[in-house]
């Protein structure tokens, strides 16, 4: 490796790090993770503390690039990518429509962001109406942002022009379950 800074940690390489981060971002608890990939739990705090630490110390920005990566791909892990958080069949369908529709994907992010302005958990939010956790809305979210990294300005905008409608959306759906805006009611 031609960065010392990308040599593992403890036996903890970086792919380790970030898979370990992925699965337990998508329900999967720390204990049996750690047990598939053989190490203690005070062993992969240090390390992970350490990973952190390196991750700021990288004016490269290597580490963190190969972070996402490898977070975006946990199942290729060789000790950990069979390991599975139980999804619900709708929640399994949910995921599926994600990855390959990119409104349905855009709808999702803009109905998280509306949550998260309302108060709500979006994360949570998303787990409880669609079954998708935030571990795997982020690794679809990393796909999409390397599937779509060289489309056109006009592509990326009407993208984005969907997920601003979407949120405008949800965000009514939102002030109307809460009772309203508090400046509704305020006339000028």
């Amino acid at each position: 490796m031609s960065n010392p800074l990308l040599e593992p940690i403890h036996g903890v390489s970086l792919q380790d790090y970030s898979v370990v981060s992925a699965k337990m971002a998508s329900g999967i608890s720390e204990a049996e993770i750690l047990n598939a990939l053989g190490i203690e739990k005070a062993v992969f705090d240090e390390a992970s503390a350490l990973w952190i630490a390196r991750m700021q110390e990288d004016g490269t920005f290597e580490i963190a690039t190969l972070f996402g990566q490898y977070f975006g791909e946990p199942d290729k892990h060789p000790k950990l990518g069979n390991l599975k958080a139980e999804v619900s069949e709708e929640g399994q369908a949910n995921l599926e429509k994600m990855k390959t529709d990119r409104y349905f994907y855009e709808e999702l992010s803009g109905a998280r962001q509306a949550a998260y302005e309302y108060g709500i958990d979006g994360a949570q939010w998303i787990q409880n109406n669609f079954g998708i956790s935030l571990g795997d809305f982020q690794i679809i979210t990393i796909q999409w942002l390397s599937l779509t990294a060289d489309d056109s300005f006009e592509i990326s905008r009407h993208f984005q022009d969907y997920r601003d409608q979407k949120e405008k959306e949800y965000s009514e759906k939102f002030a109307a379950e809460q009772g309203g805006n508090v400046a509704d009611d305020v006339e000028f």
